[in-house]
């Protein structure tokens, strides 16, 4: 059996994941609290999902596009300013943006209330991105436009320099 092919087989006895309300691997990126419900390692690295609370005015990231994934973003509670190439949302509670490979996008809170939004990775490669960033964080290395574009580039992410 090839590996890819072993990476597709289900598991013979395979077992839930529950990520109960207080548990979950907490990743702190400035004014942005995010809790990894899945990592990837319950889904064979099919998907991944995490929880972000967006402190009121919080900007994003710059636009950027993904070559490998796909993100999608559900909105829980406020309201999220999606910028997707040229083109702007804003995505109340109850809200679903799906990002395919290769589009520009980033997105903010603006408001003055916090927001909250489930966000999927398929597959999970992008949760290791923010984890990497809050490492940088914590060994206090000022966050830079460049230490940002390599991290990315390791997740097969790049700027949108087009639209900057």
């Amino acid at each position: 059996m090839t590996e890819q092919a072993a990476a597709h087989t289900p598991q013979a006895d395979p077992a839930p994941s529950v990520v109960g309300p207080d548990d979950g691997e907490t990743i702190v990126l400035g004014t942005t609290r995010m809790r990894v419900l899945e990592d990837g390692s319950h889904t064979g690295h099919r998907l991944a999902i995490t929880e972000s609370v967006l402190a009121p005015h919080t900007q994003g990231p710059p636009q950027h596009r993904h070559a490998w994934h796909d993100e999608g973003f559900y909105i829980l509670s406020g309201t999220v300013r999606f910028t997707v190439g040229h083109d702007t949302y804003d995505a109340a509670a109850g809200t679903l943006v799906m990002v395919p490979p290769g589009t520009p996008h980033t997105f903010a809170n603006l408001s003055d209330q916090p927001a909250v939004m489930l966000s999927t990775f398929t597959p999970d490669l992008y949760v290791q991105y923010f984890r990497d960033l809050q490492e940088g964080l914590a060994g206090g290395q000022p966050p830079t436009s460049r230490s940002g574009i390599e991290a990315m580039s390791r997740y097969a992410t790049e700027p949108a320099a087009d639209l900057a």
